[in-house]
């Protein structure tokens, strides 16, 4: 493994770390079944990178990309963080496991405890038929069953003990849905069956529906955004819900679908793909050439064009709420979502194209911080840029095909 190191602009690592072999001394550390016998602590955060692949769950360093582990475990893996900055939901055939990066902050009072073990699986499952999206919003993790459509409500908090109490719902009809459980204890769900979705409901904290829209065709896809606001694609524009208010906003185009959104908590500004080619022969694909910017305060959508095209693994959100996006040309564009206007353009690997099936490796960009993390499973890289200035920061060979990403401050 080919190993650059390099200090963050997003957050500052030291390498100097105190060992504590076979200790467990606080009562966090003593009630965590994924504690080993090796904890170090550390004179700050040690983010880390979890990538998937044929094959198990590798994790790196997120400074140095040196890899720290390798977890076997078969099927097709996809990854998504759980919102603590510890554990990421590693999606299987049979439900959500949950993988401990080992990385995590224990806060006393006025300060802070930085600590690192070796990442594991806890031995967690979310059992279930089909599990699809996990959805981390305002500390609850929402998880949801596709095959069965059911809904599983999740604290954070609970990931490190040994038994984790779940709120459920089953929806009307099991499909290919997203749920969000807010503070209040209310749920907003998609809607829809095996053979079409049609929108979007919100339930109250006893599952009464109170509020619906069904012009929400192929609703697919959730954001969320500043100010408790979330948002909803369609094969036709996009849904906001804030509150108990529900409103759609329509594409400037017949068809113009938006399927996978990026949003910010502390913007009112979503960005999302857009697609306009309906019912494609079978074995081709639509290659967008732009994208979508939706503000929220305003209902308004925003389409703008692109040098090139993307894939729906091409698309994050910057330091600053920048729109993130990694062009099949191999650069890694940048935008500001207030504009539209371009800010720059870094090329980062080579040209590269969408495979017809999604499921095939292909590159894809996670931020953590002011660092884009860009993987090229061509060449078997994962490749650490400056979102600012470009600059390559790290890059490693990790001997296989990276299929998903997940960055985790700890």
């Amino acid at each position: 493994m080919k190993r650059t190191r390099f200090m963050s602009l997003a957050f500052a690592l030291t390498t100097s770390s105190v060992l504590l072999v076979g200790c467990a001394s606080t009562a966090s550390d003593s009630e965590d079944p994924t504690a080993v016998s090796t904890t170090a602590e550390n004179a700050s955060r040690t983010p880390r990178l979890a990538i998937s692949y044929d094959g198990g769950v590798r994790v790196l360093d997120a400074a140095t990309l040196e890899q720290v582990a390798d977890l076997p475990l078969d099927g097709f893996l996809r990854l998504n963080g759980a919102g603590d900055s510890r554990h990421v939901f590693v999606t299987t055939d049979s439900g959500f496991q949950v993988l401990d990066a080992g990385t995590w902050t224990e806060r006393h009072g006025d300060h802070s405890h930085y600590k690192t073990a070796a990442p594991s699986f806890t031995g967690m499952t979310f059992a279930g038929s089909e599990p699809g999206h996990v959805v981390p919003h305002q500390s609850r993790i929402t998880l949801f069953f596709d095959g069965s459509g059911e809904v599983k409500v999740v604290d954070p908090a609970d990931l490190t003990k040994s038994a984790v109490p779940s709120n459920d719902y089953r929806a009307p009809h099991a499909h290919h849905g997203v749920a969000v459980s807010r503070p209040d204890g209310s749920l907003v769900i998609t809607q829809g069956d095996e053979d079409r979705r049609t929108g979007v409901a919100v339930l109250t904290r006893d599952r009464r529906p109170i509020a619906s829209v069904d012009t929400c065709p192929g609703v697919h896809g959730e954001a969320a955004a500043a100010d408790g606001v979330l948002t909803f694609g369609c094969e036709d524009g996009i849904v906001i819900v804030h509150g108990n208010d529900i409103q759609k906003v329509s594409a400037p185009d017949e068809y113009g679908r938006i399927g996978n959104v990026r949003g910010s908590e502390t913007s009112p500004i979503v960005l999302g793909d857009y697609k306009t080619q309906e019912n494609l022969p079978e074995g081709t694909i639509e290659r967008p050439r732009r994208f979508s910017l939706t503000d929220t305060r305003t209902a308004s959508l925003r389409i703008v064009d692109l040098p090139t095209s993307y894939s729906f693994r091409s698309l994050a959100r910057g330091p600053h709420n920048e729109a993130v996006i990694l062009g099949t040309d191999g650069s890694l564009y940048v935008f500001d979502v207030e504009s539209g206007k371009q800010i720059a353009a870094h090329q980062v690997i080579d040209a590269w194209s969408e495979p017809v099936e999604w499921q095939q490796p292909m590159p894809s960009v996670t931020v953590l911080g002011d660092i884009a993390y860009v993987s090229a499973p061509a060449t078997r890289t994962v490749h650490a840029v400056d979102i600012a200035s470009g600059r390559e920061i790290a890059k490693a060979d990790i001997g296989v095909q990276p299929v998903e990403t997940v960055a985790v401050a700890g």
